[in-house]
């Protein structure tokens, strides 16, 4: 049971990793890595003809191979390297891997035929977008986008798909995380908060605190109208962005069979040790007798062995 359950927590740890992928073939190459995430990276073509190669940082050699054949990997529990595409796969990033790294190629003869550079940045994925609503008294509304974790988040306003407009806005613009919408514009908002990584939308309508010109508390997106009262929007809450649900699918459907295939498993072992179990208690009611000086003997009868119980107390004293 629990190397089944090992198995399902690594599973569906794995299934939520952020994997990304580099073409570190140009010189100067920027790279972008998810912390705790995977990085591919795209040497070259093919490893196989060339002579000796191998990837470097300021500090140490951490790849070098000779044609097909890794002679170190300084990393090599947390990546792997593929000659016949020459990709190079790092799992778990941490932080302490961004840099610059050097690629370089050599001839039988140990000359140098290629030096390049790349630049790997490792980034926390944004996650956690939070909106605020805030009804001002002239009948604008003031909305704040925030991401709890992430780094160097980029933001991005929509209005019923659309992208901000300037003159839709009071003040910010539809790349700022504070924006003010002008009193006559409603409709259905949603703030993106992306990095080179990940990306993750909120979308209103959304809890706030919208009071009425008679003090009326009324707890829900609201946007004032050109005659100064608030009105329920009639767009529906929407909190999925709809360019990521298909990979949302995806990982739900994924997370099914997983759990399908496992509770297949925990199924056949409980029958397994029942079936045991079984098979014991049988053996115990055939050796177990209600009189404790009882025995199971076999005598040999015309060749064959049948099982007798020698009661002693029937024996003649």
């Amino acid at each position: 049971m629990d190397a089944v359950l090992r198995l399902l927590l690594l599973l569906l740890g794995a299934s939520h990793g952020l994997e990304t992928f580099c073409d570190g073939r140009q010189d100067r190459a920027q790279c972008y890595g998810a912390l705790g995430g995977t990085v591919i990276i795209k040497l070259m073509d093919d490893a196989s003809q060339i002579y000796k190669y191998q990837w470097l940082n300021k500090t140490a050699v951490i790849l070098n191979a000779r044609r097909s054949r890794v002679v170190h990997n300084l990393i090599g529990k947390r990546s792997s390297f593929t000659p016949t595409d020459g990709t190079f796969r790092i799992n778990d990033l941490r932080s302490t891997e961004e840099g610059e790294y050097t690629f370089e190629i050599f001839d039988s003869h140990g000359y140098k035929l290629l030096h390049q550079t790349l630049q790997l940045t490792i980034q926390a994925p944004v996650s956690s977008v939070m909106l605020v609503f805030k009804c001002l008294p002239q009948g604008q509304m003031r909305v704040s986008c925030s991401s709890q974790e992430g780094d160097s988040p980029q933001y991005s306003w929509t209005l019923d798909g659309s992208t901000l407009k300037d003159s839709q806005l009071l003040s910010g613009s539809h790349q700022t995380n504070n924006i003010t919408l002008k009193e006559d514009v409603s409709g259905r908002l949603v703030c993106s908060v992306r990095n080179h990584v990940s990306r993750i939308s909120a979308c209103g309508p959304i809890y706030i605190n919208c009071t009425l010109p008679d003090g009326t508390l009324i707890p829900h997106w609201a946007v004032r109208s050109k005659d100064n009262t608030c009105v329920e929007p009639a767009i529906t809450p929407d909190w999925i962005n709809t360019e990521d649900l298909y990979l949302h699918q995806c990982d739900v459907i994924t997370t099914m069979v997983i759990l399908f295939l496992i509770g297949i498993a925990i199924c056949f072992v409980w029958k397994r040790n029942k079936v045991k179990k079984a098979k014991g208690f049988a053996v115990r009611e055939i050796m177990e007798n209600e009189n404790p000086f009882a025995l199971m003997a076999e005598t040999t009868s015309s060749g064959s062995k049948l099982p007798y119980l020698l009661d002693f107390d029937s024996w003649p004293l």
